[in-house]
């Protein structure tokens, strides 16, 4: 109402969502402190919390098939959108790119197509776990995934040469891991004053008219993230669990999610979910909420830059609907969603991937950039969900899933159906 009375960029509207985001952005901040810390110590605690390593290994794989088989979907189902809505890449002449905002893009993009591919794999490694862990660069995230990763390995090792040491060093990660969780517990208290702050700064801040003016993108955007919801509900069906009731489990970390767009801020809802909600074994809880925030985001590295890629091919003449270009981009959009970060910037750093990989471009991509706030709230929203998704399957396969928890308090409809 504010906004349609005095308009985005009214002062005291500016104003006063400026206070009230006090609240939003102060509860953002709480949560980012944590998620460096805690993608660490979660990743190494899920070694620790392993029994064996044949365990660890089939527990991986099946993390990393649920994360890059749906986003693979994702990709697919984000052509099949572009395809649906008639999205042309001439429908977009009539807005004016900004020249800013387009040669910004075009020097991230040149800065990535410059390096080859060995050097790209090089740049997700870490070189100083310290820098990375104050996020200094847009691969950080998959860096400190990769550097627990070792530190399990190395764990795991010395478990076999030296138990009292292993032993040791697993209580110590122990301690940690329960601050940490104490931690999360405090701050997701916050969590409905949180959300109310910056659903309310969305509404306020967010133009009418840009909205209006490239609302087939958007929608097409959302139909295509609806899509991917379905396919996770028909994984949920094929393994036996009851989508309501696990929808209703969930919906905490999914409207945070959407509200504050960012995977990484979720993190700590999303490992307390899946193990006190869901009944996942806290190791596969931290696998697959940590791994979800940097390989296989079904919505911004599956769907977005798959429709991108899409829309600029039409400028072309391509048919986007050919086996050979199907094939092509999704196998790209698939690659190149390791080490998209779990924060804001991810799907535009995953586009510029998929764009220059397929020298595409970037003009569309310069001019849909006015309402990627809208659209990110959805790709924020997917991504969570598919990593929730990954945890609870990998568990229910490996027989590592609390039943109990899972059906806990549903009087009328039990979770696993038989």
């Amino acid at each position: 109402m504010t906004q349609i009375i005095w308009g985005t960029k009214n002062q005291s509207v500016l104003q006063a969502v400026d206070w009230i985001n006090i609240v939003g952005n102060g509860y953002l901040a709480l949560l980012q402190v944590l998620v460096a810390p805690l993608i660490l110590i979660s990743i190494i605690a899920a070694f620790t919390k392993l029994n064996t390593n044949k365990n660890f290994l089939k527990i991986t794989l099946n993390v990393l098939l649920v994360l890059l088989g749906t986003t693979a979907i994702a990709a697919l189902i984000g052509i099949l959108s572009v395809s649906l809505f008639h999205l042309k890449g001439t429908s977009f002449i009539n807005h004016a790119a900004n020249s800013d905002t387009l040669a910004v893009l075009n020097q991230k993009q040149s800065t990535l197509t410059e390096q080859t591919v060995p050097q790209k794999i090089v740049s997700f490694l870490p070189k100083n776990i310290f820098a990375d862990l104050s996020a200094s660069r847009v691969t950080s995230t998959i860096a400190i995934v990769i550097f627990s990763f070792f530190v399990g390995l190395a764990y795991l090792q010395l478990r076999k040469e030296n138990t009292k040491l292993a032993n040791s060093f697993a209580y110590g990660i122990d301690v940690i891991d329960g601050i940490i969780t104490k931690l999360v517990r405090i701050i997701i208290s916050l969590t409905p004053y949180g959300i109310f702050s910056l659903m309310t700064k969305t509404v306020a801040i967010s133009s009418l008219k840009t909205i209006t003016s490239l609302g087939i993108f958007i929608i097409t955007v959302y139909f295509a993230l609806v899509l991917v919801l379905v396919v996770h509900t028909v994984l949920l069906i094929l393994n036996h669990i009851n989508p309501i009731i696990y929808y209703q489990k969930v919906w905490p970390a999914l409207i945070f999610a959407f509200t504050s767009r960012s995977s990484a801020g979720v993190l700590p809802l999303n490992i307390d979910i899946q193990k006190n909600q869901l009944g996942v074994n806290p190791g596969i809880a931290d696998f697959s909420a940590s791994f979800g925030l940097s390989i296989g985001q079904n919505g911004c590295a599956g769907v977005y830059p798959a429709i991108l890629a899409a829309i600029s091919a039409t400028l072309s003449g391509t048919n986007i609907l050919s086996l050979q270009f199907v094939i092509t981009l999704v196998a790209v959009v698939t690659v190149a969603s390791f080490g998209v970060a779990g924060s804001g910037g991810g799907a535009t750093f995953a586009s510029l991937i998929v764009l220059g990989t397929l020298n595409l471009p970037l003009s569309i991509m310069a001019l849909v950039i006015a309402v990627d706030p809208i659209v990110d709230m959805g790709r924020t929203l997917v991504n969570v969900n598919d990593s929730i998704i990954a945890g609870l399957l990998t568990a229910k396969h490996n027989h590592l899933l609390d039943t109990k928890v899972l059906a806990e308090s549903q009087s009328k409809s039990p979770l696993i159906i038989d």
